[in-house]
């Protein structure tokens, strides 16, 4: 069987990486972003175990402590975790899973898988990522104003990743993202996993 392949997606907050994500699910629904578990709270239209794992400080402290989460970090006073058994089992079923994590998670799991391509997602202009964050009518000024900050942190390592997308269109951007799994699945060793049997055919003409 295929092994599935690890992808990774990163960007600021407001750059608009859940929406490209989302309609990219749409045109290819075989790809599966992974569930994070969190400790923050659910949001209005947010569901457990489909857009997060809401769970307690003290289950997430006790997680770590049983090294279920092959990376976490604490974001904006937050925690959030990757299952390590979650994303091997689907990895080892075929799946192709996506991370949504930032650069510090990203650097991780680097650490413990060799095939892994990353993706960060940018905007056009730091104007335009305020405008976004202040769109949403979710936080303060402060927590905005908190929130670019940790954006310029989080923008400061997009030389560490494979591909980066300036999401200005959201429709080209969309189109990038897609095109670069697209790509993905052309590449010789993607090939011979799943057309072994046509290539041995065509070999024995």
């Amino acid at each position: 069987m295929r092994q599935g392949k690890l992808y990774i997606v990163s960007a600021p907050s407001g750059a608009g990486k859940t929406s490209m994500l989302s309609q990219l699910i749409e045109r290819k629904p075989e790809l599966k972003v992974s569930v994070s578990h969190t400790t923050r709270s659910a949001r209005q239209g947010e569901k457990h175990g489909e857009n997060y794992y809401f769970v307690s400080l003290d289950d997430f402290k006790q997680a770590i402590a049983d090294e279920e989460f092959f990376e976490y970090a604490e974001v904006f006073g937050n925690y959030y975790g990757t299952s390590r058994k979650k994303v091997q089992q689907q990895l080892d079923e075929g799946h192709d899973i996506i991370l949504e994590i930032d650069w510090q998670g990203a650097r991780k799991v680097r650490d413990q898988f060799e095939e892994v391509v990353s993706i960060f997602i940018l905007p056009p202009s730091r104007d335009d990522l305020e405008k976004r964050l202040q769109g949403r009518q979710q936080d303060s000024d402060e927590i905005i104003q908190g929130r670019m900050r940790e954006a310029r942190d989080e923008i400061a390592h997009y030389d560490e990743y494979d591909f980066v997308i300036i999401n200005d269109d959201f429709e080209q951007a969309v189109n990038e993202l897609e095109s670069i799994f697209i790509s993905e699945k052309l590449k010789l060793n993607e090939q011979q996993q799943s057309n072994s049997k046509l290539f041995e055919g065509l070999l024995k003409m």
